[in-house]
């Protein structure tokens, strides 16, 4: 019983890395641990912690999408510099940026909506020179993926949390 348990912690730890490094499964991962722990234990003693990761895991992508609009608005970014931000992910992560030989998809999942939003302001800021797309897609840029960073900073306390209530309410089992 003490092998599971710690395994599941081990588990959670990486759900808590997940949960701020995007692509590695954060708060679903310690939900699932501890319905596995639920499970094996007939569901006693989880309560708290079992609605604590629920509600983790709907604030986690609530806070996911407004991190990333809200860094966005800020920066005034447009539509176009948000949805190329979301392409640029997707290819970044699974397209040509995991072949770089130092990072792989993680480099690709910062660089790639970096990239995305730029090149999607560029576009969409036809009426303005050159050198004024330039300076908004960068700056709309920038605010995508910062607003990105802190939502998962946010995220990742928020994973921390719900360990945490977990190994309270259940140590020692």
């Amino acid at each position: 019983m003490l092998v599971l348990y710690c395994i599941l912690v081990l588990v959670m730890l990486v759900g808590i890395i997940g949960a701020v490094v995007p692509a590695i499964p954060g708060s679903s991962l310690i939900l699932g641990a501890i319905l596995v722990w639920g499970v094996v234990n007939g569901f006693t003693e989880i309560g708290w912690a079992l609605g604590t990761a629920i509600a983790v895991l709907l604030l986690s992508v609530g806070v996911d999408f407004l991190s990333a609009y809200l860094g966005a608005q800020q920066a005034g970014a447009s539509r176009w510099g948000q949805i190329g931000a979301i392409i640029g992910f997707i290819v970044g992560f699974f397209g040509l940026l995991p072949a770089l030989p130092l990072g792989g998809p993680l480099l690709g999942i910062i660089v790639g909506p970096l990239l995305g939003a730029m090149i999607g302001e560029f576009l969409y800021r036809k009426d303005l020179e050159f050198n004024a797309r330039i300076k908004l897609a960068f700056r709309a840029a920038i605010g995508i993926v910062v607003g990105t960073l802190v939502g998962n900073l946010i995220q990742g306390i928020l994973a921390l949390a719900c360990v945490i209530v977990f190994l309270v309410t259940t140590w020692p089992f």
